[in-house]
């Protein structure tokens, strides 16, 4: 039974006024949302860290290919030292949930064992840590104007330029985020 609602699979983009530091301009790819809450990935925060340097902290081997110079983002600030991988086609990955019919976030080791061996899902990006939120909490969040929402792009997740996509997932509101004030729906 399927208990996800229309957040999931939806990028949050966080308004200028979120004073929170931990979302400032961030966007929010959202992986489960239900009655107990919800579970995103932060897709525009890299670290300073490469997936070349995870494969040698893990003694995972393979070929030295164009991946292991791919950036690793700082998903969220719920355990930042656990990996989750989002990526594009689901694939067979022994702990996958699906995100939609082609986009999941897997959190084994075999993913990563198969981008190391070029054998990997053809569209990836890793992550450290997660977003979370309360029963009831990101709803309240998104009331308050604290975030806008639009279904997620491929494009965005896999191709735009870090530095892009928060203005990018805003446009496909029609949105521009330089014209907005910090305060927009206070009185």
């Amino acid at each position: 039974m399927n208990t996800t609602t229309p957040l999931a699979n939806q990028f949050l983009i966080a308004m200028p006024g979120l004073g929170d530091p931990n979302f400032f301009r961030t966007v929010t790819l959202v992986c489960e949302h239900s009655a107990e809450g919800a579970m995103g990935i932060i897709i525009n925060r890299p670290v300073d860290l490469t997936l070349g340097d995870v494969f040698r902290q893990l003694d995972i081997e393979g070929p030295a290919g164009l991946a292991t110079s791919q950036v690793v983002y700082l998903g969220g600030p719920i355990q930042n030292n656990r990996g989750f991988v989002l990526h594009e086609p689901l694939g067979a990955f022994e702990s996958t949930l699906a995100v939609s019919e082609t986009l999941g976030v897997s959190t084994s080791r075999d993913i990563l064992t198969a981008i190391a061996h070029d054998s990997g899902p053809e569209h990836f990006l890793l992550a450290l840590g997660y977003a979370g939120w309360g029963p009831g909490q990101l709803e309240k969040e998104i009331a308050d104007n604290a975030w806008l929402s639009v279904p997620a792009s491929s494009e965005i997740l896999f191709k735009t330029p870090v530095e892009a996509r928060w203005s990018a997932a805003a446009h496909l509101l029609g949105v521009d985020m330089v014209q907005l004030c910090g305060d927009a729906g206070h009185a």
